[in-house]
This record gives C-alpha cells, sequence and structure tokens, in this order.
C-alpha cells in the first residue's frame, strides 16, 4: 500500500492536469493517511473536547485506526451528529453556532480533509485566499493594495449565513463533477447530513457544512470556487477592455500651453501651468473604451474593484446577486453589501479601511506618486473596540482576573496580545494610529502589577522596563525573566516593535506542515509505531495518553505521580503507554504501583 505522502501526490498532479478521481474512497483504507491525520490533528485545542461518545484524542491507538477502517471497508462507519455550543461573535453581542464532533468523526474529517485540499487546491482559484496553504488575510490585502491601482469603485460583498446555507445537493452535484465515486459521494452525503445535539435533542441538518467539522473548510472552498469562476471567466472578460486610457484633451491643451510659454521664456506662466497640470488627470475618466474589474475572496467575504461608472458597478452587483440566488442557492447581505467610491469612501475587508488614495502635491521625480493607489488603513473603530477591553470609565484599568497571576505570566499575556494586534496591521499606511491601542494596554498592565504588589504604576514602570536590541535598532520594552535550572532563562515581553508599516507582511492561516518535527506529529507517530511502553519500559499494544495542557499536571501542595513527571521531564502533553498502566493513570492509583 502506498504511503500517504505518495497518494496525495498523485491526487495533486491529477487535480493539475484536470483529471478525475475515480476510485478515492479506496484511499480510506490507507492506515498511513489516519496517521498522518492524527499527527496532524492532535494538538489542537479541540483534541481533548469530547463529542457526544464521550471520546476524546486520549486513549488513541493504532486498533481504533483499525476498526475505523474496517467499519469504511464494509460501509457501515456513520457520523455522529455534533455537539452544538455556542461562542459569541466578534462584536461580543451575538453567539455562533459551534459543533464539536466526535473523535473519530474528527479523524475520518481530517483524512477527507487531506484527500480533497490535494485534489482541489490545484484547481482553486489564485484569487480565492481564506482556508488554503501559504495563504491568508495578509495575501489578500496585499493583492489589493499592489494590483488595484485606478480603482473607482469597491463592491464590497458579504454572503448572509454562509456556512449555514450552502445547498447540500448543489455541494454534492459540484463534487460529483470531479469526483467519479459514488461511495465517496456517500460518505460525504453521510457527513453533510449527520445532524447535531442541541440540549440532548437531535436536529437535522437540512443545509450548510459543519459548523466546526474539520472538512468544512476545504467544502466551502469548493463550493464557492464555483462564484470565482463565474466572475473570471463572465464578468472580468465582459468588464475589462483597453490597453490603457484615452489621452486627456484638458491635459494635452496645458501641455501645449506650457511648450509654448518655455519658448517665450516666460518663467511665471511655466510655473503656474505646471502647477495647474498637476490637477488634471493624463487619462480621459470617462473613456467608454477602458474598463478594469478586479476581484478576491477570503471565505464567505469577497471584494470587487471596478474602474468605470457606478451605473455599471450597480449592474454588477446585480448580476452577482442573481448568480448565488440561482446557482448557489446563497443570498448576499443586503446591509453588508456596499458600492464605495474608492476616493470619497472607505471599503471595509478584513478588518481593514481601503481607500483609494488622492493627492497632486505629492511627487516623486517630478510625477504624481500618489494618485490612484489603493491605501490600507486601521479602522478608527477598531481601535475603540480594542481599546474598550482594558478600560473603564474611559481610563485603562487593570484586570482584576489576572491579579493572582505570576508576573511574568501577566506581561506575557499582554505582550502576546498586543503583538498580535500590531502584526495583522503591519501593512496599513497608518499603523502609527495603534500608538492609541499600546498606551492603553501599557498603562492597563502597569496597573494590574501595580494592584498585584499594591504598589505604583512608576514603581513597576521602573522595576521591569529595559532596553532590547532589534532588527530596527533598539528598543524599550517591559520584560519580566524567570531563570530556569536545566534551560536558559525564560523572558515575556511587552513591546519593542516599531510601529512601522511592512509592505510585504504575510500572515498564513496555516502554515503547511514541515516534512519532519513535533509540528506534523511525526515524533509521536514514531513513539506509537515503535510499540513500547514509556513508563513501564515493556513492549506491548500501547495506547496514548493525552493532556490538553502540561500545566494542568503540577497539582499545588501535591507531589506529582510518576507518569505525571515522565511526561513533564519529557515536556510532552503524550506519553505512550500500555493498557495496564494507562488504566492506573486514569485510576488515580498511587505513583509506585506505575513502576
Amino acid at each position: 500500500m502506498q504511503n500517504a505522502e505518495t497518494v496525495l501526490d498523485v491526487l495533486r498532479e491529477r487535480g493539475r492536469r484536470g483529471l478525475p478521481c475515480t476510485e478515492l474512497y479506496r484511499q480510506l483504507f490507507n492506515p498511513d493517511l489516519y496517521l498522518m491525520a492524527y499527527g496532524r490533528i492532535y494538538a489542537n485545542h479541540g483534541a481533548m473536547t469530547p463529542g457526544v461518545d464521550g471520546e476524546t484524542a486520549d486513549g488513541m491507538t493504532l486498533g481504533r485506526i483499525g476498526r475505523i477502517i474496517d467499519a469504511l471497508r464494509h460501509e457501515r462507519y456513520r457520523f455522529m451528529p455534533a455537539r452544538r455550543v455556542y461562542i459569541p461573535k466578534k462584536d461580543g453581542k451575538k453567539l455562533r453556532p459551534l459543533g464539536l464532533p466526535s473523535w473519530a468523526d474528527k479523524l475520518v474529517g481530517e483524512v477527507v480533509r487531506l484527500l480533497l485540499e490535494a485534489y482541489y487546491e490545484p484547481r482553486f482559484s489564485a484569487r480565492s485566499h481564506g482556508f488554503r496553504p501559504g495563504r491568508g488575510c495578509h495575501t489578500a490585502l496585499t493583492e489589493v493594495a499592489t494590483c488595484w491601482s485606478g480603482t473607482t469603485w469597491f463592491i464590497e460583498g458579504d454572503l448572509a449565513d454562509c456556512f449555514g446555507s450552502f445547498d447540500h445537493e448543489v455541494m454534492l452535484s459540484i463534487l460529483a463533477e470531479h469526483i467519479h465515486d459514488n461511495r465517496f459521494l456517500r460518505l460525504l452525503r453521510n457527513m453533510l447530513h449527520a445532524g447535531y445535539l442541541e440540549d440532548w435533542e437531535f436536529n437535522a441538518t437540512l443545509s450548510g457544512v459543519p459548523q466546526g467539522g474539520v472538512a468544512s473548510p476545504v467544502l466551502s472552498n469548493i463550493y464557492l470556487d464555483r462564484l470565482d469562476q463565474f466572475v473570471e471567466t463572465q464578468l472580468i472578460p465582459e468588464y475589462t477592455r483597453g490597453v490603457s486610457r484615452a489621452h486627456n484633451p484638458a491635459y494635452g491643451r496645458v501641455r501645449a500651453a506650457i511648450e509654448r510659454a518655455r519658448r517665450r521664456r516666460d518663467v511665471e506662466a511655466v510655473r503656474q501651468l505646471r502647477q495647474q497640470l498637476r490637477t488634471l488627470p493624463r487619462g480621459n475618466p470617462r473613456d467608454p473604451d477602458f474598463r478594469r474589474l478586479r476581484y478576491t475572496r477570503y471565505a464567505d467575504d469577497h471584494l470587487l474593484g471596478f474602474t468605470g461608472p457606478r451605473q455599471e458597478a450597480e449592474y454588477i452587483k446585480a448580476r452577482l446577486a442573481q448568480f448565488l440566488r440561482d446557482d448557489l442557492k446563497l443570498e448576499l447581505n443586503q446591509d453588508k453589501t456596499l458600492i464605495t467610491h474608492g476616493r470619497t469612501g472607505a471599503a471595509r475587508f478584513l478588518g481593514y479601511e481601503i481607500t483609494v488614495q488622492h493627492a497632486d502635491h505629492k511627487t516623486t521625480r517630478g510625477h504624481r506618486s500618489a494618485n490612484g493607489k489603493v491605501a490600507l488603513r486601521v479602522p478608527r473603530d477598531v481601535i475603540t473596540a480594542k481599546s474598550a477591553a482594558f478600560m473603564k470609565l474611559g481610563k485603562p484599568e487593570l484586570r482584576p482576573e489576572l491579579l493572582n497571576h505570576p508576573d511574568h505570566e501577566i506581561i506575557g499575556r499582554y505582550g502576546a496580545q498586543w503583538r498580535g494586534y500590531l502584526q495583522y496591521y503591519l501593512p496599513a499606511q497608518d499603523v502609527w494610529r495603534l500608538n492609541r491601542l499600546q498606551w492603553v494596554m501599557l498603562t492597563s498592565m502597569l496597573k494590574t502589577l501595580a494592584g498585584k504588589h499594591r504598589s505604583t504604576v512608576s514603581k513597576m514602570a521602573d522595576k521591569y522596563q529595559a532596553t532590547i536590541d532589534t532588527p530596527a535598532g533598539r528598543r524599550v520594552c517591559f520584560q519580566a525573566t524567570v531563570e530556569r535550572a536545566d534551560r536558559k532563562p525564560r523572558a515575556t515581553r511587552f513591546g519593542g516593535i516599531p510601529l512601522k508599516r511592512q509592505r510585504k507582511a504575510v500572515l498564513d492561516d496555516r502554515q503547511p506542515a514541515p516534512l519532519a518535527g513535533r509540528r506534523n506529529g511525526s515524533e509521536l507517530l514514531a513513539r506509537l509505531r515503535r510499540g513500547w511502553c514509556e513508563l513501564c519500559e515493556q513492549r506491548a499494544q500501547v495506547q496514548v495518553h493525552q493532556v490538553a495542557k502540561l500545566a494542568q499536571l503540577a497539582t499545588p501542595g501535591r507531589t506529582q505521580p510518576v507518569w505525571a513527571q515522565q511526561m513533564a521531564r519529557m515536556r510532552r502533553k503524550t506519553l505512550i503507554v500500555c493498557p495496564p498502566c494507562h488504566n492506573s493513570i486514569h485510576h488515580r492509583q498511587p505513583a509506585n504501583t506505575l513502576t
């Protein structure tokens, strides 16, 4: 049987050449694919969250993979209903449903995702950036900033309840165009119709992809790829014409007047005429033979940039809505689907404001360098909203929930949040505006430290202020260091990153797993295949004992059992053990019985 990488390489080649998949279901019998899938998802936060059957990644064995394959081989495998919970949305006011699948469904879903992604990834549009390896929000925004110069209108597209509204029959028909394997399609139909449990009451899923499902992102991209194809093959060719704009007659008349003034040696007239020339566009802005339409999509948010009259922009929006309604059974959110003028307004896309610059006075080497260029900006309401989490009655305030934490952990939490906000907005031209948020977070952090030690903000600032060397030079930050006996000191830091734009800052949604190392689970898989109990040091049919966090192994005031000491010494959340040792761990038997 082929190894997992060979299977995926064959699928990628078939996808690249446009060949159909005929025996995809047979690949689900390959144990190596399940081991690869397990290595990719065992470290996820949700791996230790139980589904409706109560199972988690703890207790994983090669035998469980064998039982799943046997059920699939005889077509007995059925996806269980997901356990539904609700999590707050970004605004904090509304709740978003989230499904928690069983552990076996997560594993099978990851295998399905690997197969579908390998085949469809070479076929996806280059204008799609969501849920794809090597792509993310920053790649979509960079494309807009660098390739959309001269845009007149932005058409902001937002789909109403997109992931919950995917039509199952449309989804299966799209998949059936290239996957000629009825058994695999039946498995996907079973996945889509698995339903969910809410308050222990079963609810059918009549539409949409499973919320929280491992394969949901790639399924949504497969569904919305038809939208990408419609825009690329119909709208863009229809609304893109002309090599360049026709010459502007008014611009030409002023140029001719400048030449006449130069021949007369009238310096003052030349100066005035050149100032007038800078206020005129070189090309005819109303040229009927010049149009440009550009498009990018991230998940269910899409943005179009159109160079032309507003009436045609309205028509493009109407055609887009009609295609979504007739072909994909989706509806545009009319409150969020807007047509915005690039120079006088600002479109919202992926948390940024996107505008078109116009500054006749800004020149480089005698030429206007800003006009028509797209600018990415930090929305002021975003800064206000982020700051509000650290404020009370209009002033920065301490966070009571952190008062009992160590100083280095307090600084580390604030520092991690600040780095996340800053690194996301580094491509913005006005990233310096985040200095307000930085001041609010810094003051809140110092007040939290002062409240813990019953001290003052200035004393805490003097205690933890430090100067560090960075690629941008020496920077002031706030740092706490914890000495460790067997390793180098652990330092947590707030600040030290300059508020300076980085044009090529790229933030991928998911980094491709490396070929070796812990991040793709290869070390764990090697330990599992070895069949050696790491606790009693005997060869056996081993299982994986797993905990959610290493920090939960330490119980204040109590001596750690042998297995916890072993995991702490290895610095691993997993321990390969035999069934008797695993039973002893979960029955909390004395440590001396495990050796």
